[in-house]
């Protein structure tokens, strides 16, 4: 660095040097406060608590699949009994014994004496009463047969007399989900519920199938769910149709993996995106759509002409749908105010603990709102929510945050947004948060820790498929299998155009056999 000789600078000169080194200083010094910062906030990303969750959050929404185990266990913690353990959701504490046999069938086994008379004298002995031991849960493993078709053929006597040729006639086959293939809908189903939903990749699926004396590789369940999901299209496409007739969507995506995807380097991303209706829906639904990018061409391919309420992360994506009104998400706007706290909250005077305090209102506010109908909410929020609003944007601006730090990126992220976040005043059935369309994501995003990726376009493709029907058929309270089975069976039937009036019947929503609803 090259030395200035001080004594030849003039007053004005030294001024000016002063002015500009302070300047200088000031500048790192800031750098140094916001690198200090990402060095806590990285330490507790990699050694911390990963969960932002405080007074309001729902801790259900927060899992964590690798402690489980140790995070769980309680030595103390009492055995399920029969009348908790068959219904997996709460119910009044006296049930009849008709309830319990609603849920699962009962089997007896009657214990009895080897030898039936008194020790004593000898005389035979007289049943008194029967005596309950106790009740065990108990399971059948899954237990693989081959069904072999056959169908008689017939011949009319009389035409082959009188013509001397037989005509020969049969009954129409049953349609198969693939031809040339030993695959039953039963068994395909089984193959997408174990991979999509219970996150069970195909390698650990060939295992099985050997321990079972089957000899199916990855290469062919593979093959079994990309050309058996092509039946759930037509289905897909009706209830995109029916999703932009909602009044409410919920979207979100994440990234994928594709290892040949055309045009792309081996460690690009796809994406996986997920287009939800809204709570109050009288259609549940989540529908999936692989894409290579994350661009908006999506969004306008997809939801495009919906001119209702689109609630998202904020991603200017979304923006394609221009006539949409877009709804920001809370949670986001929070994450921001948490993530200037790496350490935990301490300074409780600090701008960004009362903009975190401020945030925590507004979700403890909508705690005391539930069970009210739409129009309650809306009113409640105009009473009760806004005046939180008010207080939050007047804290913001009186923030002065120096350029880069967490604090500037919070207050920036929720005044960039402040029309998209303040939208949920503007209708009871808009949530706080778009946590609805993160769940919907959060099964794809468990699976894809399991197969890490896709190997083809084709096979992403299937799993948006496979993703559509399985998780739209949980918000509707389906069994998952017994729907994937109806579908897989039906479907074929339609061909490869099915009219909308016959798909309208496979709906998740619509009036299903029996079978398709959980017991």
């Amino acid at each position: 660095m090259q030395q200035v000789n001080l004594n030849n600078l003039s007053k004005e000169e030294l001024i000016n040097r002063i002015k500009a080194l302070e300047e200088k200083i000031e500048k790192q010094e800031v750098l140094i406060k916001n690198m200090n910062e990402m060095l806590v906030k990285g330490r507790k990303m990699m050694f911390g608590q990963k969960s932002e969750q405080l007074k309001y959050m729902d801790g259900s929404e927060q899992l964590n699949f690798f402690n489980e185990a140790e995070k769980e266990y309680d030595a103390g913690a009492a055995e399920p009994k029969e009348e908790t353990i068959v219904a997996a959701h709460s119910r009044k504490p006296r049930r009849t014994r008709e309830e319990l046999v609603e849920n699962l069938p009962h089997r007896e086994v009657l214990i009895e004496l080897d030898e039936k008379n008194c020790p004593e004298c000898g005389s035979e002995l007289v049943i008194i009463g029967r005596e309950k031991i106790r009740s065990e849960l108990n399971i059948v493993p899954a237990q693989l047969f081959v069904i072999d078709y056959y169908r008689n053929v017939y011949k009319c006597a009389n035409c082959e007399k009188e013509t001397d040729e037989a005509k020969i006639i049969k009954p129409a086959a049953p349609v198969s989900v693939m031809k040339k293939s030993m695959a039953s809908a039963a068994t395909v189903a089984y193959v997408m519920q174990e991979k999509y939903q219970n996150g069970v990749p195909l390698y650990r699926q060939e295992k099985y199938w050997q321990s079972k004396g089957v000899q199916l590789c990855t290469n062919t369940l593979a093959n079994w769910i990309i050309r058996s999901s092509q039946w759930f299209v037509p289905l897909w496409r009706l209830m995109a149709k029916e999703l932009l007739l909602e009044d409410i969507i919920n979207a979100d995506e994440t990234e994928l993996r594709v290892l040949t995807c055309e045009g792309k380097k081996v460690d690009s991303m796809s994406r996986m995106w997920v287009f939800c209706s809204g709570r109050f829906s009288k259609k549940p639904m989540a529908i999936y759509k692989y894409h290579p990018t994350r661009s908006g061409k999506v969004v306008e391919e997809m939801i495009g002409i919906f001119d209702k309420f689109l609630q998202t992360d904020s991603l200017a994506s979304y923006h394609a749908a221009i006539k949409a009104i877009h709804v920001g998400c809370w949670a986001h706007a929070r994450r921001k105010w948490v993530d200037c706290m790496p350490k935990g909250i301490e300074d409780k005077n600090s701008k960004s603990s009362q903009a975190l305090a401020l945030v925590e209102k507004l979700f403890a506010a909508e705690k005391g709102f539930e069970g009210m109908s739409e129009d309650e909410i809306y009113k409640a929020r105009l009473e009760k929510s806004k005046p939180i609003l008010d207080e939050y944007w007047k804290l913001l601006g009186s923030i002065d945050a120096a350029g880069g730090s967490s604090l500037a990126k919070a207050a920036a992220y929720s005044i960039k947004n402040k029309k998209e976040l303040e939208a949920f005043l503007l209708d009871g059935r808009i949530e706080l948060t778009n946590n609805r369309a993160e769940r919907a994501i959060k099964p794809f995003v468990i699976a894809r820790k399991n197969f890490l990726f896709s190997n083809t376009d084709k096979g992403a493709a299937a799993s948006a498929m496979c993703f559509t029907i399985i998780e739209s058929a949980k918000m509707n309270g389906l069994d998952v299998y017994g729907y994937l089975v109806f579908l897989l069976t039906e479907l074929p039937k339609l061909g490869d155009s099915p009219s909308e009036e016959d798909l309208q019947k496979l709906l998740p929503w619509a009036s299903l056999p029996e079978y398709c609803y959980i017991k």
